[in-house]
């Protein structure tokens, strides 16, 4: 059995949720690897399979003045030192289908953006790769997630997995309907849920200089989590700092560090009590008591 198969029968079976989590952006060699020592001790403490997720190339910023990190050939390298050092699967995002290859040659999980998940081509090349797919999912219908699943499969590779990430309401808000972690299940596999980008406000947020950034309610991160826990995702995505009021990208969606293993502790007990995995079975026969 190959390890691409491996990990993804390890995540379908995790309970009762997996973990993908890390800072938003490679800021440095030494801050992703205190930022990987950490989680990782974490995830182990609570028992959560992890892995580590972090971007080399921020390609989708709303201004040309964002950091985009290090770009993909020393991202990677950064990537694969995590990888052998703590001994974690690792997850990063590709952009454009010739990106896919290499990343594909790193990651073990190769995650679609969610502006991008519709776009065929994108989706067949990581496909290709044989690697785990993690679709997004935020401008369009849960019913899509179908279809973009779909593409991968038929391009060989049923390792695929889908995760909501909000819905767009107006120009600067994100909506988390938690209908769609129900909904989505019918692309017939796992379902995450991303509880800190779906919060996310898009170019929501005034610069003192002109222009705009992306804001966020990361005081609602919590519930969104919360919510999650209790619907019975089978993977839960977010983003964390240990500085988040200086982190050069996502700073307001991204989760505190400190509060990490408070937080996980309080999930794994809403979900390890929820029976959210199992169809609530509806007798809709007429009741007399």
């Amino acid at each position: 059995m190959d390890s691409s198969l491996l990990l993804y029968n390890l995540l379908k079976a995790a309970e009762p949720f997996f973990l993908l989590a890390g800072p938003n952006v490679i800021e440095s060699e030494d801050h992703i690897m205190r930022m990987a020592n950490h989680i990782k001790t974490v995830a182990s403490k609570v028992g959560l399979p992890l892995v580590f997720k972090s971007s080399f190339d921020k390609a989708n910023r709303t201004s040309s003045k964002s950091f985009r990190g290090p770009g993909m050939i020393e991202g990677l390298k950064i990537l694969e030192k995590v990888k052998i050092a703590y001994d974690i699967p690792i997850v990063t995002d590709v952009h454009e289908t010739v990106q896919c290859e290499a990343v594909g040659r790193a990651a073990d999980i190769i995650q679609i953006p969610a502006f991008l998940c519709r776009q065929t081509d994108l989706l067949v090349a990581a496909a290709k790769t044989g690697k785990i797919i993690n679709v997004k999912k935020q401008f369009c219908a849960p019913s899509v997630m179908v279809n973009s699943a779909e593409k991968i499969r038929l391009a060989g590779n049923p390792n695929v997995m889908v995760c909501e990430r909000g819905t767009m309401f107006g120009y600067n808000d994100l909506i988390v309907d938690p209908r769609n972690l129900e909904w989505i299940r019918e692309a017939n596999c796992p379902v995450v849920a991303d509880i800190t980008h779906s919060l996310q406000q898009p170019a929501g947020k005034k610069l003192d200089g002109g222009g705009v950034a992306s804001g966020g309610l990361r005081e609602l991160i919590s519930c969104i989590a919360r919510t999650a826990a209790a619907v019975g995702v089978d993977g839960i995505f977010m983003e964390m700092h240990d500085d988040p009021l200086n982190a050069p990208v996502d700073g307001p969606t991204q989760w505190p560090l400190r509060h990490l293993e408070e937080l996980l502790e309080e999930l794994v007990a809403i979900a390890r009590v929820s029976k959210g995995k199992q169809p609530f079975n509806i007798n809709l026969t007429p009741f007399r008591d």
